[in-house]
């Protein structure tokens, strides 16, 4: 890929070195750009968009050292742990280090070995920290969940603004803001709070086509959790509640139905949140449930699915909650079960806290009650919300495109009874009153008003008044009906009162059923669930949890979050492709150099375990989906690996064993036994006695009768077992004597 700036150029060269990774993803390379030229900016990018790149590349491209704000301790150690592991110098200073560990990381940064700083902002503004930072060369700033800047934002936080102060005592060091979710006017108020000089702003695409979204009505809220849960079994997820009272009680309920759970809210003390965040983040547990205390920055890629039990105070929260899922590039399921109350309940939190911004905020509940009773495609509802188009015909990714939801016969003319009704009350009343008008309620208010006596008093007796409210707020949603003013009274838009003359169309749904409980396994039938398969297309599910339970066992040993080691991404594709050596092992796309050399090893030997016990083809070609925004291209076989093949196969020609060639070429023993078998393979060798001594060839090819599927463990228990075999056999001889014995037979086959 030629890149005519020699830094970009660097840049490439260092995202191949040490993440793996041959293509930055969209946006990603002007965010670098940006940095290592020295130019302010501001970058938006969705969550599991790559954000964290966009300043780590440049970290080691550009002299220097950079300095990461970040807003949590556990945020900044998951990144120093993970780019440590890649062979990064990079170091955090919180609170709860020891003042040695303070010294030693100073000392570190005053020789030049740190490239990257991770610390809060409290910790950064002390005129002590400012002080100490001039003294040694700062090549750059970069600004984690920049939105916590702008008191526009979702998440503000006071001490955020004093990063302003940066600019001016670093006048030559370049400010760069990070966040997943900010509207153009928090955009704006982030450029001028940190005072960005002539910054570039690059917004990304809001949309994230790997997740799945579905909006339920709450019916039986555990069993629609508990449904979603079991399809995942084994797999990270998380449960967002409004209360923590609601945590408490989610989490202990999923725990008497079997389901290992944990809660996390700020209510707890700090030891015990702390722990049950760490239980998480190293898959100790699978479910974590939590108020939306839990999750800024939360670095773990592997989220396989969110829940939220309660209805999110926004969507720029359930943009950056549920985008906690599938960082990793892969499906991941977004449910949002939701109720009528949840609106009340936040309009009563709201009350009670900051009364400044109350109607703005009210505004962000009502926007987000409409997506969750709306009946557009849920990817265009939330990427129009931030004034991005959305111009997919069908998602294929949520309830609505899926053609999940159950839409009444007749939908025209049960919004003609309901809009009549909101015209005969003259356009005064707000939903609840207008509810109980169709719905023949014996309300005081609607008798004295005289309102029983309308014509469409009753119209929807039949129905629950909670069905009668959906169609309402899906009327809204669709724009047929508006609510204006402090008290949010109905009205018709000019598309309603066309409607009423049966001009137009619209889409009403009805109420689910009640959730009915699902074995695991099951589709969950009745709900609208299904799991999704795509991204398991070609893994050897079996293989695949051998290597989770390696990751599992190397992340306890070195106290690091699993994802640290191997993501999901890689697992799945290692037990797809199953790679014989190293070469190709290195092949795999997210495997950077230092992966490679300390972790190659180790699991291409679990591979090899594995296949020895399973007739499993090896080295199988890359047929998986082309990358989407939320993915990159697989790496090509390098020169590097096809020379080395070669290499290998000419002294295997030359009749040298397997300790020659792993010497001459410098190679593990393991590596070499990959290139022997490709050799075996290519070749169509039939005689296994240069590798394998001749005594133990009619042994192995004798027990070969026994495993009918071609399975190299039932061999190896047969002559195990066999007192009468007085020579050890490995599977290793194994592997080579079937090779040739199979290529035998198949050259002896009548054509």
């Amino acid at each position: 890929m030629p890149v005519a700036n020699p830094d970009l150029q660097n840049a490439y060269e260092v995202l191949d070195r040490v993440w793996g990774y041959d293509e930055f993803r969209p946006l990603q390379a002007e965010a670098v750009s940006d940095v290592i030229a020295g130019r302010d900016s501001l970058v938006v990018l969705p969550t599991g968009g790559g954000k964290s790149l966009c300043y780590q590349v440049p970290a080691i491209v550009r002299e220097g050292m950079a300095v990461v704000v970040s807003p949590l301790i556990s945020l900044m150690k998951d990144q120093v742990d993970a780019l440590t592991s890649n062979g990064v110098a990079a170091a955090l200073v919180n609170s709860t280090q020891s003042d040695d560990q303070k010294r030693v990381t100073a000392q570190r940064i005053r020789s030049g070995e740190i490239r990257m700083l991770y610390m809060a902002p409290e910790r950064l503004l002390t005129s002590r920290t400012l002080d100490f930072l001039t003294t040694v060369p700062i090549s750059f700033f970069a600004i984690d969940e920049a939105h916590c800047v702008s008191n526009w934002g979702h998440d503000f936080r006071p001490e955020y603004r004093g990063l302003r102060v940066l600019k001016q005592r670093f006048p030559d060091a370049s400010v760069h803001a990070f966040t997943a979710t900010a509207s153009e006017r928090v955009r704006d108020d982030i450029v001028e709070q940190l005072g960005l000089k002539s910054p570039n702003v690059l917004v990304g695409n809001f949309d994230r086509p790997n997740l799945r979204y579905r909006m339920m009505q709450s019916n039986g809220k555990l069993q629609q959790i508990q449904t979603v849960i079991e399809q995942h079994r084994g797999e990270s997820g998380i449960v967002y509640c409004i209360t923590r009272k609601e945590v408490e009680q989610t989490a202990a309920a999923l725990e008497t139905i079997g389901i290992t759970a944990l809660p996390y809210h700020a209510g707890l003390d700090d030891v015990t949140r702390q722990a049950n965040q760490e239980a998480f983040i190293q898959e100790k547990v699978d479910v974590i449930v939590a108020t939306v205390a839990f999750g800024m920055g939360i670095d773990k890629s592997n989220v396989r699915f969110v829940i939220h039990a309660g209805m999110p105070k926004s969507i720029e929260h359930y943009q950056q909650e549920s985008g906690r899922a599938g960082r990793d590039g892969l499906t991941a399921d977004c449910v949002l079960i939701y109720s009528g109350g949840d609106v009340m309940t936040w309009k009563r939190i709201l009350e009670n806290g900051d009364r400044s911004n109350f109607d703005d905020a009210m505004g962000s509940v009502n926007a987000m009650a409409d997506l969750c009773s709306g009946v557009r495609c849920r990817h265009a509802a939330i990427v129009s919300y931030f004034g991005q188009e959305y111009d997919v015909d069908n998602c294929n990714a949520c309830d609505v495109c899926l053609g999940e939801l159950e839409t009444v016969d007749d939908p025209v003319t049960l919004a003609q009874k309901i809009l009549s009704c909101v015209v005969r009350l003259q356009e005064r009343f707000g939903v609840a009153y207008t509810v109980k008008v169709l719905t023949g309620a014996k309300d005081q208010k609607i008798l004295s008003s005289g309102h029983d006596r309308l014509s469409t008093y009753s119209l929807l007796g039949d129905e629950p008044a909670a069905a009668v409210k959906m169609w309402i707020e899906q009327l809204i949603s669709q724009d047929y009906l508006r609510r204006v003013g402090e008290y949010g009274t109905l009205a018709l838009t000019p598309n309603g009162r066309d409607l009423l003359k049966r001009i137009g169309s619209v889409t009403l749904t009805r109420p689910p059923a009640r959730a009915v409980r699902s074995r695991a396994g099951n589709s969950g039938a009745g709900n609208g669930y299904s799991r999704p398969e795509e991204s398991w297309e070609g893994v050897d599910r079996g293989l695949f949890e051998h290597l989770r339970a390696l990751r599992s066992q190397l992340a306890s040993q070195r106290n690091v979050p699993a994802y640290v080691i191997f993501g999901d991404a890689v697992l799945r594709t290692l037990a797809r492709q199953r790679p014989s050596d190293l070469d190709r092992f290195g092949t795999i796309h997210g495997v950077g150099q230092r992966k490679l050399e300390e972790l190659g090893e180790v699991f291409l030997n679990a591979i090899n375990e594995y296949c020895d016990g399973h007739p499993l083809t090896r080295d199988v070609p890359d047929t998986s989906p082309r990358p989407t925004a939320a993915t990159s291209v697989k790496k090509p076989l390098s020169m590097k690996g096809e020379l080395a093949i070669n290499q290998a196969r000419e002294l295997f020609r030359a009749g040298k064993s397997i300790d020659e060639v792993a010497q001459i070429m410098g190679r593990a023993e393991s590596t070499t036994r990959g290139y022997l078998a490709n050799y075996i393979a290519d070749e169509n060798i039939t005689d296994a006695s240069p590798w394998v001594d001749a005594e133990k060839i009619p042994l192995i090819e004798e027990a070969a009768g026994i495993s009918e599927d071609q399975r190299l463990k039932p061999i190896f228990d047969a002559l195990a077992e066999n007192e009468a075999i007085k020579v050890p056999v490995s599977y290793a001889d194994i592997r080579i004597v079937m090779s040739c014995y199979q290529n035998r037979n198949q050259q002896a086959e009548p054509t």
